[in-house]
């Protein structure tokens, strides 16, 4: 069968096209292509410490390796000082803080907001990011929440996904817990995606209250995602508490197929409609 040079020639122009729109896409969006991994030229930096109740190194010893195996280059780090290396944070894609009831100083807490205000995500779980440095109003502005209390301490309850569509909780049910229900002070600006609902047993005047366990928002150009599961490392084992957070951690990073800046939720605007 003959072959026509004009045939030839497109299929040519094609390749060549194709490899021009790869060039233009980025250095890492061209190697998460080609190796096929979502992390190929991302670097991630775990900082863990704080209050040894919350197992931050357990925790962490559950993603790091996970996060390797998606080629993200993984560094873990013992010391908030890693925020006051303005090159270093500069190169990150993704900090996962895992820091609970702690202090951070000026200088630490300036490096870590600039380089989220810069396009670098953010993401956590429980105390280990929603309960770090108390006395940090700027640093709770950026997570989008704060913890308030636990009522009952580890106790029976359930999860209910509210957005099946967005790529972190995509096709997960709503599920049972065994552990602390975290009673959030939340951002209004924040878009929610599970939430949980509390009983009168243990504080009556909070029945029926309905609170986030899972959302995502933006610092300046950076992605935040949290979720208030993970008291301990044992949680996730439950399998939609592990997989949000998998999920979690890309959509934080960005790259191609992460999703979607959020929208957020405002859920006080229907206040103002008549």
């Amino acid at each position: 069968m003959k072959i026509s040079r004009t045939f030839l020639s497109a299929i040519l122009a094609l390749s060549v096209a194709s490899t021009a729109f790869a060039a233009a896409a980025g250095g890492a969006a061209t190697q998460a292509a080609v190796s096929g991994k979502l992390g190929s030229g991302k670097k991630v930096l775990i900082v863990w410490g704080g209050w040894d109740g919350h197992e931050p190194k357990q925790c962490v010893d559950i993603f790091a390796p996970w996060l390797r195996e998606q080629g993200f280059e993984v560094e873990i780090s013992t010391t908030l000082d890693s925020y006051k290396d303005a090159a270093k944070m500069k190169s990150l894609s993704l900090i996962i803080q895992v820091f609970t009831m702690s202090q951070i100083t000026p200088e630490q807490e300036k490096g870590l907001e600039e380089a989220v205000k810069n396009g670098v995500g953010m993401a956590g779980w429980h105390g280990g990011m929603a309960d770090s440095f108390r006395s940090n109003t700027e640093y709770e502005f950026m997570v989008g929440g704060a913890w308030a209390a636990h009522p009952g301490g580890v106790i029976d309850y359930r999860v209910q996904v509210t957005n099946p569509t967005d790529p972190i909780t995509k096709g997960l049910a709503d599920f049972a817990m065994h552990s602390e229900q975290y009673y959030m002070l939340v951002d209004p600006n924040v878009e929610v995606l599970a939430v949980t609902t509390f009983p009168k047993t243990y504080a009556p005047w909070i029945e029926g209250a309905v609170v986030p366990v899972v959302w995502k928002k933006m610092y300046g150009k950076g992605r935040i995602f949290y979720t208030s599961l993970g008291h301990v490392a044992a949680d996730f084992n439950v399998p939609e508490a592990r997989e949000i957070v998998k999920r979690g951690l890309l959509w934080a990073a960005g790259g191609p197929g992460a999703g979607e800046n959020p929208k957020p939720t405002n859920p006080y605007i229907s206040l103002l409609k008549k």
